[in-house]
């Protein structure tokens, strides 16, 4: 008989409980008690929306306050050491400490979790780092869903993808150095699990998914041959491309079982079933964990069926990774239309699916229920195959006029800076803010007012138009030499401009965990994308006439319009991209026209988007590279384009970034100590940058002595000529008296930065 379970599912709460229930335990409004008991709730449901489908096991430990690595660090004892935390007494204020920074440290590093949008705490290793116990809540967990009748199998983090995705902070020469510490600690772990009951213990290995180099590929036989002792039946999981240059690997390591992503790896199948180990199971990831579509089931049955009859009882059913990165349950979307809704699928959904094509495999398709959702199924694949909605023959038609749109800027970089320095006539080291200003509750109030239609137009206008101006006024009261109108009309950076386009869609309650608290709620593409009016340009226009100073418009690329959004699966991403690109580029050439100078574009999913496999890379990144250039490009010299990323590895595809040709790039530094910013200097990056000096994403404000040390950093990596001061990111998220002051000292550092040069020259 096959079996039916997930990887994991999204912690979050389908109305965002988790979010909500933290954030008040920051501010001081829940105690510990109350903030205990919205995670306990939570976990019963999603455990019960497990067992209800029918899967077989429960997936116990995909659960987090914040992040999952950062849990592991905590259950294992190896948190960072300049916390001066015991690991053994770790509090859930001490937890939240590490992942938010306080007066005295800053937040462990931050980056995006392999190609999606989800954000994973970086483990700092030292030569004190400890790794001989921590936290007890997995085992805590374990026992509550085996209180409650559920058969659990717990899920970890392995511990040679927690290795790899660690920083070397000082004391360690090799990662390799920490393995035997780090294996005492993962033993430890099992034979308590072991003990409690647990039988299976899914351990995800998802750097499998990369192009490791044979050292990292030699450690797997050692390594798993010393957890398999005194220890739970392991499922190894790999996830988000295909793995078959492993199969010998995973065929001889001593675990009971491999979970394989069918769905980003579909033609590894049969590498791997070839000469699959009898008594060991193959967990099928058929149901797509990254995207919103409803499953074709007939196909999918017909992937399984072969499958069953090699591996019968050996064969498990899932989806391709977590469900983390998809919402809750499409349930909460009574508003949605009719027909799309047909065609999607969330994690709730996604369960179902998985749990009955379990049972038409175990004999259970003849079955009237089965069979009926075997039909909706097919119904729901055809509509989306014949629906009208799909294509616009405008968007067709300039498609296939591509190659007479240049991608290409009237003229090089270096002649365009000296027109953008004579119109501007900025100071040294200029000074701008990424985008976004605080967000207060009564912006929220006024926006979910308007779209109800509780608000007017007019009202909404002018209650939009206030903030502005209060935006422009504290930024010429802190000096600041480059503005930003404050985004007080947008909830998201890719939903704003969303719902705007022809081709996108949206949810009421579609949200997905990015980082810690934060939840977005991702359009999602069904159709051509098409811009049918200016989306911006009004309130940029109104921004620029409050000031003399520039004002930047505010664009989200294309690029990260399409990783940020479910994206249609019955066309290349590429085309999609580059729908995006010329609805993009017309709203940029309605800025220019409207009197705006200066045009941020930011990309901060650009690296995100890049595959897995290098050798996957070259195709990725021409198109990524022309949709970008294709957005930006039909402007005059003397406009400067602006664009921002954040949280990601750059240096390996610098060549690419310089080639997108932007004047000016900003990026997020502040936690790595500048560190990315070496990759840059190294490379000698031929445009303007500006490093994050602070981070946005701790409540902390940085003193100017901080940002003064990592603005001089940044000055023997960038030349003077074309270094830029901002934070590392949007300020949407923090409190209005913390902003200030930040940009206050920002400003400070800035123009202490001015006169050392003027000194020193």
């Amino acid at each position: 008989m096959a079996k039916a379970h997930i990887l994991g599912f999204p912690r979050i709460g389908a109305q965002r409980e988790l979010k909500f229930a933290v954030e008040a335990f920051w501010r001081g409004e829940n105690d510990l008690a109350a903030l205990q008991k919205t995670g306990k709730t939570l976990r019963a449901r999603h455990w019960a929306t497990q067992a209800d489908a029918g899967l077989d096991v429960v997936t116990v430990g995909d659960f987090a306050w914040y992040d999952q690595v950062l849990n592991t660090l905590a259950l294992l004892g190896a948190v960072p050491t300049r916390f001066g935390f015991d690991p053994k007494k770790l509090t859930l204020a001490d937890y939240f400490t590490l992942a938010r920074g306080n007066a005295d440290h800053f937040a462990m590093e931050m980056t995006k979790w392999f190609d999606t949008n989800y954000h994973y705490l970086v483990p700092e290793f030292t030569a004190d780092v400890r790794f001989d116990g921590g936290v007890d809540w997995l085992f805590e967990e374990n026992a509550e869903a085996v209180a409650a009748g559920h058969k659990t199998k717990v899920v970890l983090v392995g511990p040679l993808s927690l290795l790899y995705l660690g920083k070397i902070k000082s004391g360690v020469e090799s990662k390799f150095d920490l393995l035997p510490k780090v294996l005492a600690g993962y033993q430890h772990v099992l034979q308590r699990l072991k003990a409690a009951g647990v039988e299976w213990v899914q351990i995800d290995e998802p750097i499998l998914a990369l192009e490791l180099d044979q050292a990292w590929r030699n450690a797997f036989q050692p390594t798993y041959e010393a957890l398999q002792g005194d220890a739970p039946k392991l499922l190894l999981a790999t996830y988000f491309d295909r793995v078959q240059e492993h199969v010998n690997l995973l065929s001889s390591l001593p675990i009971a079982g491999v979970h394989l992503d069918l769905v980003r790896g579909a033609d590894q199948l049969a590498a791997f079933i070839k000469d699959w180990p009898q008594d060991r199971v193959l967990s099928a990831g058929v149901i797509d964990g990254r995207n919103i579509w409803r499953a074709d089931l007939d196909a999918t049955l017909a992937t399984l069926q072969p499958l069953q009859e090699k591996l019968g009882d050996c064969l498990w059913v899932s989806a391709s990774c977590s469900l983390l990165h998809v919402p809750v349950d499409l349930a909460n979307e009574p508003k949605l239309d009719a027909e799309i809704k047909t065609w999607l699928a969330f994690a709730t959904q996604k369960i179902d699916e998985i749990a009955t094509l379990t049972k038409a495999l175990n004999g259970g398709a003849a079955q009237d229920a089965i069979a009926q959702k075997f039909k909706i199924a097919a119904l729901a694949a055809a509509s989306r195959k014949t629906s009208t909605r799909i294509h616009n023959p405008l968007v067709q038609k300039r498609m296939s006029e591509l190659a007479q749109i240049s991608a290409s800027r009237q003229s090089v970089f270096a002649e365009r800076i000296v027109k953008q320095q004579a119109r501007f006539n900025l100071p040294a080291f200029p000074t701008t803010n990424i985008g976004s200003f605080p967000q207060t509750a009564e912006i929220r109030q006024a926006r979910a007012q308007y779209k109800r239609g509780e608000l007017g137009h007019l009202d909404y206008l002018n209650r939009m138009r206030d903030e502005i101006r209060h935006v422009v006024q504290k930024q010429e009261e802190i000096g600041i030499d480059v503005f930003v109108h404050g985004e007080p009309e947008r909830n998201d950076m890719v939903e704003y401009f969303g719902e705007q386009l022809w081709g996108y869609a949206f949810t009421a309650n579609g949200w997905v965990q990015s980082y810690g608290s934060r939840c977005v709620k991702p359009p999602f593409i069904y159709g051509d994308v098409y811009r049918p009016e200016a989306m911006t340009v009004g309130w940029s226009e109104f921004a620029q006439s409050l000031t003399a100073k520039p004002m930047k418009g505010m664009l989200t690329g294309p690029v990260t319009m399409l990783q940020w959004s479910f994206v249609r699966d019955d066309q290349p991403r590429d085309q999609t991209a580059l729908q995006i690109a010329l609805a993009l580029r017309d709203e940029v050439v309605d800025l220019e026209k409207a009197g705006i100078g200066m045009i941020q574009i930011d990309e901060p999913a650009f690296r995100e988007g890049l595959p897995l496999k290098a050798a996957d890379w070259p195709h990725y990144l021409d198109w990524a590279v022309k949709a970008f250039r294709l957005s930006a490009s039909g402007v005059q010299d003397d406009t400067q384009i602006h664009t921002h990323m954040c949280y990601s590895e750059f240096n390996d595809i610098l060549p690419w970034i310089a080639a997108m040709d932007a004047d000016v790039i900003t990026i997020e530094t502040s936690r790595s100590d500048m560190e990315l910013l070496d990759g840059f200097g190294e490379f000698e990056y031929p445009n303007d940058i500006g490093p994050g000096v602070y981070d946005i994403h701790s409540p902390r404000v940085p003193k100017v002595e901080e940002m003064q040390r990592l603005l001089r950093k940044a000055r023997g990596v960038i030349p003077d000529a074309r270094l830029w001061v901002n934070p590392d990111c949007g300020l949407k998220t923090r409190g209005w008296p913390e902003t200030i002051a930040a940009l206050e000292n920002m400003v400070t550092a800035a123009r202490s930065l001015r006169e050392e040069v003027v000194t020193t020259n």
